[in-house]
């Protein structure tokens, strides 16, 4: 049976790895400098294998089948998207499918994939936690960008069935589960019920899969744009709300929000919580350790929590 060591939740942005700081006094300094503190403790603790729970943006899943859940099973290669890592990553299969069949016997029938495309939403994080160690992950997306998305409620069902499901593996060996995503952050509409939509970026998310290295060159500038206004939008007092309500373990008055309270709060981008939710339903823990920096040159409120304590 395995063990479960831990939960690490980290947010994740595309400016982490364009336009990295250069020392903790620039935007996002502070977070880089206690994403590496997190992962000197993760060393520590000496994971076997690591769940990363991440979205995709429309490097993977597109609307011509979009999946609320993606295991992925066998091969798992980085998209490279931002700066990203691309290429190959090692693969915990044999755990990977000790979770796919006890989720299956828990209701939840989960899209299986055995050649994976992650992006920064996985990638980063999974590499800011685990650093070279090439410790093996079992990758399990979230579509948390475009609507309709999986409830809140059923995310944190899923998530303590994948708690179970670790707990009960035939995997013999200590697993750390990180989720990866949020905090607040406003992006533009990926609805294609949305009329706003220009009709090139509606095309693109719904036809993307024919060429996605094609859509992402499109994308790549417009993401590019956004970045750098000291003045963008983020939601610290939420963000701030969001870590200590994690810090009881208690995920309800975060469900009760629901898509529109939670949206209002933070931002279309904030859907991402819904990796920390299942997260941390899996663990069963509190968070003990958290971080935190605005970052509105990244576009993003930048957190970091733990469920072990980071020196």
């Amino acid at each position: 049976m395995s063990e479960i060591v831990g939960l690490v939740g980290m947010s994740h942005s595309p400016f982490a790895t364009m336009t990295p700081p250069q020392g903790p006094e620039q935007p996002g300094g502070r977070f880089m400098a206690d994403a590496a503190r997190v992962a000197r403790a993760v060393a520590r603790l000496t994971p076997d294998a690591v769940v990363v729970i991440g979205p995709d943006h429309f490097h993977a899943n597109f609307y011509d089948a979009m999946p609320p859940f993606v295991l992925g099973v066998e091969q798992v290669a980085g998209f490279g998207d931002f700066g990203s890592r691309s290429g190959p990553l090692p693969v915990a299969t044999g755990l990977a499918w000790s979770v796919r069949d006890a989720l299956a016997q828990s209701g939840f029938d989960l899209s299986l994939s055995y050649a994976l495309t992650a992006d920064h939403g996985l990638v980063q994080s999974y590499d800011m936690v685990c650093g070279t160690a090439g410790i093996p992950l079992v990758p399990l997306i979230v579509n948390t960008a475009a609507p309709p998305l999986p409830s809140l409620e059923r995310c944190v069902d899923l998530g303590r069935a994948l708690g179970e499901a670790l707990r009960a593996a035939e995997f013999a060996g200590r697993v750390l589960v990180v989720a990866s995503g949020g905090l607040s952050h406003w992006l533009p509409s990926n609805d294609p019920r949305d009329l706003s939509a220009a009709d090139q970026r509606r095309t693109a998310m719904i036809h993307g899969r024919s060429d996605p290295h094609a859509y992402d060159a499109v994308r790549v500038p417009r993401i590019r744009a956004m970045g750098g206004d000291p003045d963008a939008h983020v939601n610290t007092a939420w963000d701030t709300w969001f870590l200590k309500q994690l810090g009881t373990a208690d995920a309800a008055p975060v469900v009760a929000l629901g898509d529109p309270g939670l949206e209002e709060q933070a931002g279309s981008g904030g859907h991402e919580v819904r990796t920390w939710l299942i997260g941390q339903a899996a663990v069963a823990l509190p968070l003990v350790w958290t971080s935190y920096e605005p970052v509105p040159e990244w576009i993003t409120g930048m957190g970091i929590g733990t469920t072990f304590e980071v020196d």
